[in-house]
């Protein structure tokens, strides 16, 4: 079998189950040619059991007009808003709204590990912890 001819890629964040053919989906499906229902309710299926959480989606673009997606784990600033359970601070340099132990850093660390570019726990939770700092978050 023949593979198909990859014409793009889509990467979207888009909330989980909550997917609609309104802005961002719709238009940036719509400029390929893609059927954004499709989309929208294989992607809601895919995502409804976490409800709530920004989920990216990858979507590869054929040229036949056909499409296939990966769904990605939630950027690490949501994991850290949801460990922290607020918003982070608007002014982060002279703000400190939170802090999170080494522990729960590691944590968000290895949930995160498959869509960061190392494979180790320590490196990936410097990620972390920097993430966190820009976030008005202080870490151990």
């Amino acid at each position: 079998m023949a593979t198909k001819k990859i014409k793009t890629f889509i990467k979207l964040n888009i909330p989980a189950g909550a997917a609609t053919p309104a802005p961002p989906v719709g238009p940036a499906l719509g400029q390929h040619g893609l059927p954004i229902m499709e989309f929208v309710k294989a992607f809601n299926d895919k995502t409804a059991d976490q409800k709530g959480t920004i989920i990216p989606a990858v979507i590869t673009v054929f040229e036949d007009r056909t499409f296939s997606f990966i769904i990605k784990k939630p950027p690490v600033a949501e994991m850290i808003k949801k460990a922290i359970g607020r918003a982070g601070s608007g002014n982060p340099r002279k703000e400190i709204v939170a802090s999170l132990s080494k522990s729960k850093v590691e944590e968000i660390a290895k949930a995160k590990m498959e869509d960061l570019n190392t494979d180790d726990v320590e490196m990936a939770s410097r990620i972390v912890a920097g993430t966190a700092r820009s976030m008005g978050v202080s870490t151990e």
